[in-house]
């Protein structure tokens, strides 16, 4: 017989045994049919004739039968565990204040909207000169330039399986219209916007417009889902930016027809954002895209060579060669339409008229080692000859860029006298970087040159919601800071002149502005000819060298690092990544 102890231990093994197989299959009972082959034996009698003699004999007689019956088994069904979801991880250097799109105007703000929300027009995948259809199969341009007509793709899906309509285009057009926003201004002059049955969309404007197509690849241009934002507060009209209350839970979660869903966004941390199955162009790829906020390149660089991301969108010039030179790391160059300047406020107030002065702006543009800073930045940067990028319509090329000149500055700031320099602070957001140009590094390059031509440059480097707050309310009276394209149309630098957008975050306004700018202004706005429209910005740029609150610095290239195993990434310059191209 067995001992206690040899019987318990039996039972312990057992019991493990019997464990791991429910771990790894669950048994089912279950009714089947099976065919079974019985032989079967049976004694019989005859009669038979033995020497002429009837008699009876038994004999054994075998047969084969086969016949289908029906048992209950039990059958053990394998679990097969899922599978792990596609995650794809994108570092970018956070600046978006709000993912609402009809209030959103930062840079990173577009790159996930490009996930979450489709436009009626969009750029081609690789060209942001080559307007192609979104939500919109089709469009028509009055000749006059002043009517817009879309029509819509049939079948659209919201996030929420509600279906896209005209209805939705002209409410979400109407909200953000009436948000009043940052980027608000991109809907300035639209006098009507009809919907005269469910797939089409008629925009009136009060003027020409040659650039309305191109505005309505931003983002403020989103169609969202009408009925699920008005669940959530959401209001349209003229006094929406008194009345709408969806801000709040749009930071949280999308209403677009995009191929992601905004699941969550945590400032200054990460966005998630997860894929929806019912997109009208198919499913993406990855189930699951987070963006990680990394404001450093370096950071960006160290944790992309780790493998703990896999895509890095700001990498700098002098990072370039190390990562080229990596087998697991792909690096996409191209390029870029990013504006790094000074402003020097038109508010005489501010600055006690140092700033106010084109005497003293223009010693400035002379002052600048602008291949200093082009070395610092690296790769393929210019040196822009105005605040128009190279490569928009009418754009003045690098050959037209100022060289310095120290004896040309200081005969300037001598004219307008200041023989000895003077003091200024100089305002910036710190430990931040775009398009791989840091701006500490820079601001210390300004601050530097400057002081070889007498000027006392105090950095005052600042957090960059906070510094982006004074600066849209136009408080710094001397400031680094960059401008990115809304639109890809040379119309967009109409914002730097007087009553623009960035005009006025220099106080340039039609009181403090010469009328001779005014009306070159108010003529490209309207002008439909591109041919006319080169010879209106060739003057504006001739204004612009030598007068005007802003300093052009430098125009950077672009370069963007994946690892080797990412498939279809595809640069473009307006959103950088867009995760549904992109598999592993």
């Amino acid at each position: 017989m067995l001992s206690k102890k040899k019987v318990w231990v039996a039972l312990s093994v057992l019991m493990v045994f019997s464990v791991l197989l429910a771990a790894c299959a669950t048994p089912t009972p279950e009714v089947v049919e099976k065919l079974v082959t019985q032989i079967v034996k049976e004694t019989v009698k005859e009669t038979v004739i033995v020497e002429g003699t009837p008699q009876v004999v038994e004999k054994v007689v075998t047969e084969v039968v086969e016949k289908v019956v029906k048992e209950t088994v039990v059958v053990e069904k394998e679990v097969v565990a899922p599978a792990e979801p596609k995650v794809f991880v994108i570092g970018a250097g956070f600046d978006q204040t709000t993912l609402d799109p009809g209030l959103g105007f930062e840079i990173t703000g577009g790159m996930i909207h490009k996930a979450t929300y489709n436009t009626l027009v969009t750029w081609a995948d690789d060209d942001v000169s080559k307007l192609v259809p979104d939500l919109a199969e089709s469009w028509e341009v009055s000749e006059d330039g002043k009517v817009f007509t879309f029509h819509l793709r049939k079948g659209v899906k919201f996030h929420t399986g509600n279906t896209m309509t005209a209805a939705d285009v002209k409410w979400s057009w109407e909200r953000a219209m009436g948000l009043k926003g940052n980027p608000s201004f991109l809907f300035d002059k639209v006098v009507s916007i009809d919907a005269p049955d469910d797939y089409t969309v008629v925009v009136t404007k009060e003027d020409p417009d040659p650039a309305f197509l191109a505005k309505s690849t931003f983002r403020v241009f989103a169609v969202l889902d009408s009925e699920a934002v008005m669940e959530h507060g959401g209001t349209s009209g003229p006094d929406a930016d008194q009345t709408d209350q969806a801000e709040e839970w749009l930071n949280q979660n999308s209403a677009g027809t995009g191929p992601f869903i905004l699941k969550s966004w945590v400032a200054e941390t990460e966005v998630v954002v997860e894929k929806f199955e019912d997109y009208w162009r198919g499913p993406a790829f990855f189930d699951k895209v987070i963006y990680r906020h990394i404001p450093d390149a370096a950071t960006q660089k160290l944790t992309l060579e780790a493998g703990d991301i896999d895509v890095a969108t700001e990498i700098k010039g002098d990072q370039l060669a190390a990562l080229e030179a990596n087998p697991e790391i792909k690096v996409i160059e191209g390029p870029e339409t990013d504006m790094f300047f000074l402003l020097c406020n038109s508010n005489p107030d501010l600055t006690d008229g140092i700033m106010s002065d084109d005497t003293v702006r223009l010693a400035l543009r002379y002052a600048i080692d602008y291949e200093g800073i082009r070395a610092l930045v690296g790769g393929s940067a210019i040196t822009p000859a105005t605040i128009v990028p190279y490569g928009f319509l009418g754009a003045w090329g690098p050959d037209r860029a100022f060289k310095r000149d120290l004896d040309k500055a200081r005969e300037l700031l001598a004219e307008a006298g200041y023989p000895d320099g003077f003091d200024i602070e100089m305002e910036y957001p710190t430990k931040f970087a775009r398009s791989g140009v840091d701006f500490d590094i820079i601001a210390e390059k300004v601050q530097a040159d400057l002081a070889e031509v007498g000027i006392n440059v105090t950095l005052k480097p600042g957090e960059l919601m906070t510094a982006l707050a004074r600066y849209r309310a136009g408080e710094e009276g001397f400031a680094f800071w960059m401008w990115g394209a809304d639109y890809y149309d040379v119309s967009d630098y109409l914002e730097f002149l007087p009553e623009g957008i960035v005009g006025l975050r220099a106080q340039w306004t039609d009181e403090r502005a010469d009328q001779e700018i005014k009306d070159l202004r108010d003529a490209a706005e309207v002008e439909m000819d591109d041919d006319k429209r080169v010879e209106i910005w060739s003057d504006i740029q001739a204004y612009l060298q030598q007068h005007g609150p802003f300093v052009p610095l430098v125009q950077p290239g672009m370069a963007v690092a994946t690892q080797q195993y990412v498939k279809g990434y595809v640069f473009n310059p307006d959103w950088k990544v867009d995760p549904y191209l992109c598999a592993k």
